[in-house]
């Protein structure tokens, strides 16, 4: 057998591809963002002409995927944790549709918050959906659990939601290369339980509740679930990654159930509790299998974990915290440095949005109670020193929506600065509510052509905002764009001034290519 070093992510997108993958819909965020990538640049993918194209957000690509289910095709979503937000209602809805061709849905979960706002599990979205889950240990299963999540897809008629965290994703193994197989035939379903008006909607939500039993005897039987019952004092249940840090810290002849695939194996966890006194639960995110076991085994069990601090209740699991939790005195393998200054992250030199954040404040500055909403993307680090613009970082599309009610609330000035592929993502609704109510806020659209903070891929929106913001309504004179440089800035603070003036919605557009995707082209350029 072939084997390749590969990410986890570049092995669940080969994994798919050889799985007989017909499309991967996806928007870029990290630690996610690999897995479309690989596939846009495989050679095989090329040859079939897999879709690989990025989709504007994670519910157009939930729902485009599920299109291509619908017509019997096998299709991957990709996202981080937070996207699961974004494509929530058509997520859950299609486990009460059903699916044709097979449908897995990657969330990339982020504990430590290493690039994210929060650190939410998606495996909670999983058991909302009440649809199987698959969480690899490592590479290999990450590739090998493809082929398997499609295949028990087409079998159930359900999608299937797959789970890793960054440090799976983005960590390197051998993994053993299989054949690929060949992609479905177009076979459009013809079922009425695609169309969910109530009366066929409670008769496929009796349907799924039934389908539980199934699932759950699947997940029991699974390869990718393992237990070693014995007698001992702790028992443990080791959730994915986590494995791997309990065979670090005391081999593998532990007492032990592995759970790489949910629903929880109900049969194997009670056939270790009652072999041992307790059960402590190593899982990378929140309490979530913890929880279930308590469930399971009644009060009258003892169960340690996240909940009862045996173990951190934030952040991800490692060698050293597992070590610790089952009284493995070791050092400490990931101690932080000593002496070293802080060096918190910076835009770019030379980046267009610096130039927007100086012209900003310069004119800011000249209204004792103004506020800057920020949004998503690497201009969020206009909060940090130097710049300390931003008065509030929430949510794709945010900033437009915050500025509004804060003017809605009598705020003036209440500007909104928003990155063009977070535009494009969510937040074309919030200009058009402003729109609606002729809010008196002021929209910075930072164009640097490209969707900057996940590495430079194309934007939905690049060349289009202009036309956008004049179809969702802003007046064609308050619609302004500008060159942000050093030599405009007299320019642009003289625009930014006039705009906050103006009483009603104003879109300003600093366009700009990124530095990073500029220099990469010039060198495209000079190699051809």
């Amino acid at each position: 057998m072939e084997k390749r070093l590969l990410l986890g992510d570049e092995a669940i997108a080969l994994g798919a591809i050889h799985a007989g993958l017909s499309g991967v819909y996806a928007y870029p965020g990290t630690p996610s963002t690999e897995i479309t990538e690989f596939i846009q640049s495989n050679k095989l993918a090329q040859e079939r002409n897999i879709h690989s194209r990025w989709s504007t957000n994670e519910k157009t690509a939930m729902e485009a995927a599920l299109g291509m289910s619908y017509a019997g095709k096998r299709a991957l979503v990709c996202m981080k944790h937070v996207g699961m937000n974004v494509c929530a209602d058509a997520f859950v809805n299609s486990a009460v549709t059903g699916v044709n061709g097979g449908l897995v849905v990657l969330a990339a979960d982020d504990p430590s918050m290493h690039s994210s706002q929060n650190e939410q599990d998606s495996r909670f979205y999983g058991k909302f959906a009440m649809i199987p889950i698959f969480e690899p240990t490592n590479q290999q299963e990450a590739y090998d659990m493809m082929a398997d999540a499609f295949a028990l897809s087409e079998k159930l008629h359900l999608p299937i939601l797959m789970r890793v965290v960054t440090r799976l994703a983005h960590s390197r193994a051998a993994v053993e290369i299989k054949d690929p197989i060949a992609e479905n035939g177009l076979n459009p379903d013809s079922g009425r339980h695609w169309v969910l008006l109530p009366g066929i909607a409670r008769k496929q939500y009796l349907g799924l509740v039934e389908k539980q039993a199934e699932m759950l005897n699947v997940a029991e039987a699974s390869k990718y679930n393992m237990s070693k019952v014995k007698k001992a004092k702790t028992g443990i249940v080791a959730c994915g990654i986590a494995y791997n840090y309990v065979c670090e810290a005391i081999g593998t002849d532990a007492a032990v159930v592995k759970v790489s695939q949910y629903p929880l194996p109900e049969k194997q966890i009670r056939q270790l509790a009652e072999s041992c006194e307790e059960l402590m639960i190593f899982e990378d995110g929140q309490p979530v299998v913890e929880n279930d076991v308590r469930a399971i085994l009644g009060t009258g069990y003892t169960v340690k974990g996240r909940l009862t601090g045996d173990l951190p209740r934030t952040g991800e699991l490692d060698p050293d915290n597992v070590a610790k939790a089952l009284g493995v005195a070791t050092e400490l393998t990931f101690a932080p440095a000593k002496n070293l200054a802080n060096r918190p992250p910076q835009l770019c030199k030379g980046c267009g949005h610096r130039d927007v954040y100086t012209a900003l404040n310069q004119v800011a500055a000249e209204y004792p109670n103004h506020r800057i909403f920020g949004d998503i993307g690497c201009y969020t680090l206009g909060a940090l020193p130097p710049f300390q613009s931003l008065a509030s970082c929430v949510d794709m599309g945010a900033s437009i929506t915050m500025a509004k009610g804060a003017a809605d609330a009598g705020l003036f000035p209440s500007i909104a600065v928003i990155g063009d592929s977070t535009f494009t993502h969510s937040g074309m609704t919030g200009l058009l509510d402003a729109v609606n109510e002729n809010s008196n806020i002021t929209v910075v659209i930072s164009d640097n052509l490209t969707t900057g903070m996940t590495g430079g891929q194309d934007s939905a929106g690049t060349n289009k905002f202009e036309a956008i913001c004049l179809g969702l309504g802003v007046d064609p004179a308050h619609v302004r764009v500008v060159v942000p440089l050093p030599q405009n800035m007299e320019e642009i603070t003289k625009i930014i001034r006039e705009e906050i003036e103006y009483k009603g919605v104003s879109v300003i557009i600093p366009r700009r290519e990124c530095m990073q995707t500029l220099q990469r082209h010039l060198r495209e350029k000079k190699n051809k």
